[in-house]
């Protein structure tokens, strides 16, 4: 089976395990501080997928949101960039609006992308050179829009934050509208199919965005850091995603004024994953 169909078919697995367990007592734990939780079906689906790869793929390197490859500090060969369940509070609280992330990266490169909405059943995906689909349906290429007609996601958490208040409230205030998805996962894949227009966030891990960057990047989003430099795959990074005018907008208008400030934000906080 060719690498890339055994992506989709081991996603597509791990989806409707998940929906098998809804019905099954969740075990929930904190991890950073009381709302950044992992269930006992988070860590079941990082296993599933683990050994999955491992079995078929034993050269191939794994980073995991629940623990797997934290030793990987570079990307030489194949590295998967796996986020069993990115959205665990929806899937905790609603049990939807959650996705399986999933990137894979040839020496540094983009090979796949894939992200995957378990409770609709909705596959995003992406190779380079081939396009990105949505069950299978392919995703037209971005068109620009402006901030006053644009819909921007962004978790409420940022606009009530001293250090961020600033730099974020004028973007949703001059924005035709904003939402808050709770995935990240998703916030990429809706960009890229059109949903909303930018998603903005301060920090973010790999897991969370590495396979909905190479679905954003296939339909000519422009997927950056918030110093306009290109994402790092083994740390935590600041994020801005959008169509090629709005994100030129939102960088030149809103964000570059402020880029000492978020300099020193990127210093103090991104060092590691």
């Amino acid at each position: 089976m060719e690498l890339y169909d055994f992506l989709k078919d081991i996603t597509l697995q791990a989806g409707e395990s998940i929906r098998k367990q809804l019905n099954e007592p969740l075990e929930i734990e904190t991890k950073s501080n009381p709302n950044d939780l992992v269930t006992n079906v988070d860590k079941a689906t990082e296993a599933f997928l683990y050994n999955r790869i491992k079995t078929s793929y034993p050269e191939h390197r794994i980073i995991g949101e629940e623990g797997s490859g934290q030793e990987i500090d570079n990307l030489d060969g194949v590295i998967w960039i796996i986020d069993p369940i990115d959205g665990t509070l929806n899937f905790v609280h609603q049990q939807e609006n959650f996705a399986i992330s999933i990137g894979i990266f040839i020496d540094g490169k983009k090979y796949a992308g894939i992200v995957y909405d378990v409770m609709k059943d909705i596959l995003f995906e992406a190779r380079p050179g081939y396009g990105a689909y949505k069950n299978g349906e392919k995703l037209a290429i971005l068109e620009d829009s402006k901030l006053t007609t644009s819909l921007v996601s962004m978790n409420p958490n940022w606009l009530t934050k001293d250090f961020t208040q600033e730099i974020y409230s004028p973007i949703i205030k001059d924005a035709r509208s904003a939402r808050s998805y709770g995935s990240a996962a998703l916030d990429f894949a809706y960009v890229a199919s059109g949903k909303i227009n930018a998603y903005i966030t301060l920090r973010l891990h790999p897991w969370d965005f590495a396979g909905g960057m190479i679905i954003v990047e296939e339909v000519g989003g422009y997927v950056t850091d918030q110093l306009g430099q290109p994402l790092n795959l083994l740390a935590a990074n600041s994020i801005i995603v959008a169509n090629k005018g709005l994100h030129h907008e939102i960088m030149d208008n809103y964000i570059t004024p402020f880029q000492e400030r978020l300099e020193q934000l990127h210093s103090g906080n991104f060092k590691k994953r």
